[in-house]
């Protein structure tokens, strides 16, 4: 029997292609999303999961709290992991990370290698293979390195690298490192990310950590004991703090700020909203948002789907109401026509989910473009997912098949052989079905616009200062002397194509001083006389920093419109700020116009610009002209090899910096306007199901009409009518619910397009002009049929 069912299915299936292909062809893009969201999720969630020490590994974090509110970071000092372990006998091991970069040299040639200073036990409590190498050794010696396989495979051409030598670039001097062992390159749904690992303790042999309790600049990560219960670990973290910075903390008395220590779960760093600096040996850092976000299309778009196949099954029913009349004629139960076209169903699902596989893997590389993604079809093929997409099957093949099987199997067998059988055209489920459909699209069609316009604004907004042929130069970690560096800028001030040159500290540190009776923090940068000419950056009040004026770089600073609101100035010219921590009071004599030294996903906060003579200027603002770049970057690298030898020339432009701080939502823009091209598109399908079972069961009346004289504009008007009603109750219900999501997601951006009324009328005037498209090729397809075919049967 279920042979014959299926033997059936297939035979109307392909007798009725051009319904089968719509069918089918809906249906495949909604699986396909289905499975590159499971793929998406999948990854996601198996982030970090194969750490062999995952449920005992965390991360030390500490919240900051004021009166202006509490900030928590995963940042802490060197000092504080081994004293947490000296304090605490529920921790097993403690582990620091911090990220660096070096010169290396090899063979002659300079490359910049981005590195990781850990301790011992890192590859102990994290679960990172070697390829060669013991773990619980390859960071013993000092001067110890270890390697991922493609950094091997880079400076020696092979993964047999152990016991080899590579000299980083040190101060002024290069010293030799050995290779102790080669890692496999860290998998991509890792949280853990290096390409070479050094040893923690290189660093405190040179002084480079800072020993007091008050920095936060380094990852700690602790491995508690199998038994130990992280609740009663945290009350001891701040206890261990409370004595051992007590001095620290005295030197702070008239601050309101407190400080609380926290254990972060390692299993919930990959998608934890709440901290982003993910860096000192971390990345890939996401947010459950875009799960959400990517599961709510596509399960909305394989249930757009879903109603097209069975307002297309239903559009189809009257050339089958003979069929379904003669079965019950001959004996035919209701229960066997509803497994017939469940049959049907489930058969048209199969095909569908075999289109869909294919469509998956040639659509998999874009996708995983978009989404910043390595995945692979053959994730799909475990026993979790195979269980799954089966169950998938069944049910959308249940489910699309299902009121159909019930209308259908209902019709009365006198009326369907007479050919009385009527259709009701108010068929308030279908037209129901598409309203939701076109609701959800114009949803999608709203929130393209929106995030296209806001992509456009984060790009294009003026930022304060002019980042065009806006070149900048690293001279190296911590930058050369004074006197190299006036050479440098000096020549290339001299040379041809240059308009200005500046120098900077090249970047933005936080630091906080006290104003009167309150403290405020601020980021802090160093500068010298030529940097706001060179970034066009307008003062508003006061004056520039000035050779003229000795004292500028022990007394004077300049700030800007944010730093005098924080501080509540209403002139701010000639006040005094005092930094504890240096002992020094300096004398604001100009201030700046508020500029985006951060991206615009971020408020302009307060900032302060110094030329303090401790703070080396080690990066260049280089302003060219237009005329010829090319050439005038090949002369910036002479002058810069001439001076600085031991260094590759690395540069990048200031607009492109700016414009990859966006790349995030340039890839959102793109995903999203994919799936709402799929939603209209898979919406139209069902629109055309519709229309089509209107125009076969308005035949006869379409006959009088045109006997009686109507025109063909008139009865494809009347046709029409219907659906585009439809269609504009459908952005009647999208309105709101697009609102409410989009001014949701636009408060994300301190800085943002307002949204309007045009929006939802582009949104409008494009669904309707799909909708008479879709819906107009069948109407008029209908009007134009002979009158005489339609009215022979009376």
């Amino acid at each position: 029997m279920i042979k014959n069912y299926f033997k059936i299915a297939w035979r109307n299936l392909t007798r009725n292609r051009l319904f089968s292909l719509v069918n089918i062809a809906g249906l495949s893009l909604g699986l396909t999303c289905c499975m590159l969201i499971v793929l998406y999720i999948k990854d996601e969630v198996s982030f970090d999961r194969f750490q062999e020490h995952k449920d005992e590994l965390y991360r030390i974090q500490v919240t900051f709290s004021d009166e202006n509110g509490a900030r928590t970071t995963g940042s802490t000092n060197a000092i504080h992991g081994p004293a947490f372990k000296q304090e605490i006998p529920e921790i097993k091991e403690v582990v620091r990370t911090q990220s660096n970069s070096f010169v290396i040299k090899k063979d002659n040639e300079l490359f910049n290698q981005s590195a990781v200073f850990a301790d011992d036990g890192f590859f102990r409590i994290f679960t990172m293979p070697l390829l060669a190498g013991n773990p619980e050794t390859v960071l013993s010696d000092i001067h110890s390195i270890v390697l991922t396989e493609r950094i091997a495979e880079k400076y020696f051409n092979t993964t047999d690298a152990v016991g080899r030598t590579l000299d980083l670039k040190i101060g002024d001097e290069f010293e030799t490192f050995t290779v102790s062992g080669v890692a496999q390159n860290c998998p991509e749904n890792s949280s853990i990310q290096f390409e070479t690992v050094l040893p923690f303790k290189f660093q405190e042999a040179k002084g480079w950590t800072d020993t007091g309790w008050m920095g936060f600049y380094m990852n700690t990560f602790v491995l508690l004991h199998d038994k130990a219960d992280s609740r009663t670990v945290v009350p001891k973290l701040d206890r261990v703090f409370a004595s051992k910075a007590a001095e620290e903390i005295g030197e702070m008395k008239d601050s309101k700020s407190k400080i609380h220590f926290d254990l972060q779960p390692f299993l919930t760093i990959h998608m934890d909203n709440e901290l982003s600096d993910l860096r000192n040996g971390l990345g890939h850092g996401s947010s459950p948002i875009y799960s959400y976000l990517l599961s709510g299309i596509a399960l909305f778009i394989l249930l757009i789907a879903c109603i097209n196949f069975v307002n297309l099954t239903v559009a189809r029913s009257l050339n089958r109401a003979k069929e379904i009349g003669i079965r019950k004629v001959a004996g035919s139960k209701r229960t066997q026509l509803v497994a017939q076209f469940l049959s049907e169903s489930i058969l048209l699902a199969f095909v569908a989910f075999a289109f869909a596989l294919a469509l998956t893997q040639v659509i998999l590389p874009t996708f995983n473009e978009l989404a910043n993604k390595q995945l692979a079809l053959s994730y799909l093929f475990d026993f979790k997912l195979v269980a799954m997409y089966i169950g998938l099957l069944l049910v959308t093949g249940f489910v699309a098949g299902f009121y159909p099987a019930l209308a259908l199997s209902g019709f009365s067998p006198t009326q369907t052989l007479y050919n009385r059988l009527r259709l009701t055209r108010k068929n308030y489920l279908t037209k129901g079905l598409v309203v939701f459909q076109f609701a959800l699209s114009v949803s999608l069609v709203v929130a393209t616009l929106v995030i296209f316009s806001q992509f456009e604004y984060l790009t294009n907004k003026d930022l304060g200062y002019n980042d065009e042929n806006l070149m900048v130069l690293s001279l190296g970690r911590g930058g050369p002397g004074k006197q190299t560096f006036d050479v440098i800028k000096q020549e290339l001030q001299n040379t041809a194509g240059i308009k200005s040159v500046a120098g900077f500290n090249g970047h933005y540190n936080g630091t906080g001083a006290k104003i009167g009776d309150q403290n405020i923090g601020f980021s802090y940068i160093g500068v010298d006389d030529d940097f706001l000419n060179t970034l066009e950056i307008p003062l508003e009040q006061g004056r520039n920093f000035s050779q003229s004026f000795t004292s500028d770089p022990t007394q004077s600073v300049i700030i800007n419109e944010a730093f005098v609101r924080e501080a509540g100035w209403k002139d701010a010219i000639g006040k005094e700020i005092y930094f504890e921590w240096k002992d020094a009071t300096l004398r604001v004599v100009g201030i700046v116009r508020d500029y985006h030294y951060a991206s615009l996903k971020e408020k302009i906060e307060p900032l302060l610009l110094t030329q303090d003579p401790n703070y080396r200027l080690g990066t260049l603002m280089i302003k060219l002209d237009t005329r010829d770049i090319p050439a005038t970057v090949k002369a910036i690298e002479q002058v810069f090899h001439k001076h600085i030898p031991l260094m590759p020339f690395e540069y990048v432009f200031e607009d492109m910096t700016n414009f990859k701080k966006y790349e995030k939502e340039a890839k959102w823009k793109q995903i999203i306007t994919l799936a709402t091209i799929l939603s209209i598109f898979v919406s139209c399908i069902g629109l055309f199901g519709l229309a089509t079972f209107n125009a076969e069961s308005r035949l006869k009346e379409v006959g009088i009409r045109k006997v009686l004289g109507a025109s063909v504009v008139r009865i494809a008007t009347l046709l029409s009518t219907d659906f585009i009603k439809l269609v504009l109750f459908s952005i009647l219900i999208a309105v709101p619910i697009s609102y409410y999501a989009i001014s949701a997601w636009l408060q994300d951006f301190p800085y943002r397009i307002e949204l309007s009324w045009d929006y939802y009328f582009l949104a409008a005037i494009l669904s309707v002009a799909v909708a008479l498209i879709t819906v107009g090729f069948e109407s008029i397809k209908a009007a134009l049929m002979n009158p005489v075919k339609s009215l022979r049967s009376e």
